[in-house]
C-alpha cells in the first residue's frame, strides 16, 4: 500500500534437535506392546514441544529465531521497518480489556485478518473468557456445534503455554496470520539410526531433526503488551 514496494532477502536460522532413547533387545522382543514404536512416538512428542518453543521464543543461535525474539515498536505498518513487530499497550500493567483486543484486531490490515487468530496461554484465556461488553454479554463465544472452535470477538484462539503469562510488561497476546507471517523450514524430516552395537545389550535409536524458522512478514502479527 505504498508507492515504493520493496523486497528483502531473508534467511532461516537452522538448528538440530536429537535424542538417543535405548532399550534392550530382550524388551524389544518380549514386551506385550511395540516398544520401538512407543519410543519413536515419545521422541516425536518431545521434538514437537521443543520446536514449538523455538518458533515462539528461539534466539536464532543454533535454533530457529522465534516470533517474539524480534524487535518491537509502537509505530504502524507504514513507518515501521521490516522485521519489527508492532506492539500495542494495554494501558494498565498486568491486565487488559475488551477495547484492547479490538484495537489489536484492527491494527492489522484486512488481508491478514481473514485467517488471523489469537495466541495466548491457558491462564490468559481464562481472563479473556471473563470479559463482557456493556450489556453483560461475554466476548468469548463457544462453538455451537461439535468440532467447531470457540471464538473471541469472532476470531479463533490458539492455546500456547510457551507464551508469556498475563503479567506486568509481558507480551501476553499475539494476534495475526501465522502462516503468512512465519515460515518453518523442515530440511529432511526426522531421521532415525538404529544402533544395536555401541552400547550392548541396549539398542539405541539415534534420532535427529534439522529445522529452522524465520519471520517472513512482520505486518502479519501484532502483540499486546500489558503495560501502562
Amino acid at each position: 500500500e505504498t508507492g515504493t514496494p520493496t523486497l528483502k532477502q531473508i534467511m532461516a536460522t537452522m538448528g538440530e534437535i536429537y535424542a538417543n532413547p535405548q532399550a534392550t533387545q530382550t524388551s524389544l522382543d518380549d514386551v506385550f506392546f511395540n516398544v520401538e514404536t512407543w519410543l519413536q512416538d515419545e521422541v516425536a512428542r518431545e521434538f514437537a514441544e521443543k520446536e514449538g518453543l523455538a518458533f515462539l521464543l528461539g534466539d536464532g543461535i543454533n535454533k530457529p529465531k522465534g516470533i517474539l525474539d524480534n524487535p518491537f515498536e509502537a509505530t504502524d505498518d507504514k513507518t515501521r521497518p521490516f522485521g519489527t513487530i508492532q506492539q500495542l499497550s494495554s494501558g494498565t500493567a498486568g491486565t487488559f480489556n475488551g477495547d484492547n483486543l479490538i484495537d489489536l484486531i484492527y491494527s492489522i490490515k484486512a488481508g491478514y485478518r481473514q485467517n488471523a487468530v489469537f495466541m495466548m496461554t491457558n491462564l490468559t484465556q481464562s481472563k479473556a473468557r471473563k470479559l463482557k461488553d456493556n450489556e453483560g454479554n461475554y466476548l468469548w463465544q463457544p462453538g455451537l456445534q461439535a468440532g467447531q472452535p470457540s471464538t473471541l470477538l469472532s476470531y479463533g484462539i490458539e492455546e500456547n503455554n510457551d507464551m508469556p503469562e498475563a503479567e506486568a510488561d509481558a507480551n501476553a497476546i499475539l494476534f495475526g496470520d501465522f502462516k503468512r507471517g512465519y515460515t518453518i523450514v523442515d530440511r529432511m524430516g526426522t531421521r532415525i539410526l538404529r544402533d544395536p552395537f555401541t552400547n550392548k545389550p541396549y539398542v539405541g535409536f539415534y534420532t535427529t531433526k534439522r529445522v529452522g524458522g524465520m519471520l517472513t512478514d512482520s505486518s502479519a502479527f501484532k502483540v499486546l503488551a500489558l503495560k501502562a
